[in-house]
């Protein structure tokens, strides 16, 4: 196992200056499971921007040495209204109340250390500092016989729900993405998970 020489809060200039390592680190994390996504650095860059444009956004990263080995981030909900208004209409929360916890990619080298804890830790801070309530994310939906699925595949909901989580009836986006060894993008459920702070 590798050992992790930091974890920070990163925002402004500091968060700016790690989003292509972010992206980077999505592509290699994702590609495994559950999320099989087969990812473009062209396409990364456009989503992360919204990163960029938001003065609350935050990216914690765990670095070895001078290297982004991990990243974790988060933005108002209010940011990404376009992506997931519709999967929140009817449930009487305000979007404005609610801080977005959106990617935690590690790369497996650097797991087993309660980074998972510190990136949550640090997120929720910030939520707090900058006025917010809840604290929400979405994890993807995949059927328990999917072929993909691994045998030793353990679900992270109980480590959601010891911090607190508990999944929100019926608040669940869809996005579309290619899965790795496909052809075209098909559409994903992705459940949201929600706390108060």
């Amino acid at each position: 196992m590798a050992e992790i020489s930091e974890v920070r809060a990163l925002t402004g200039t500091a968060l700016e200056a790690v989003l292509d390592d972010v992206a980077k680190l999505r592509i290699e994390v994702f590609r495994d499971w559950p999320y099989l996504y087969d990812g473009d650095l062209a396409y990364e860059r456009t989503y992360l921007q919204s990163y960029r444009d938001s003065d609350k956004a935050i990216v914690v990263g765990a670095f070895d040495g001078p290297t982004l080995v991990g990243a974790s981030t988060g933005a108002p909900l209010a940011d990404h209204a376009d992506d997931f208004a519709a999967a929140f209409e009817g449930t009487g929360l305000d979007l404005s109340d609610i801080f977005y916890c959106a990617e935690s990619v590690l790369l497996s080298d650097y797991r087993g250390q309660g980074v998972g804890h510190t990136f949550f830790d640090l997120r929720e801070a910030h939520a707090r500092e900058n006025g917010f309530r809840k604290c929400a994310f979405c994890a993807v939906q995949r059927p328990e016989d999917h072929p993909e699925r691994p045998d030793d595949y353990r679900p992270l909901d109980a480590f959601w729900c010891a911090r607190g989580y508990e999944p929100l009836p019926g608040v669940i986006a869809n996005f579309s993405w290619k899965d790795v060894g496909h052809d075209s993008e098909t559409s994903k459920p992705l459940q949201f998970w929600i706390r108060d702070l």
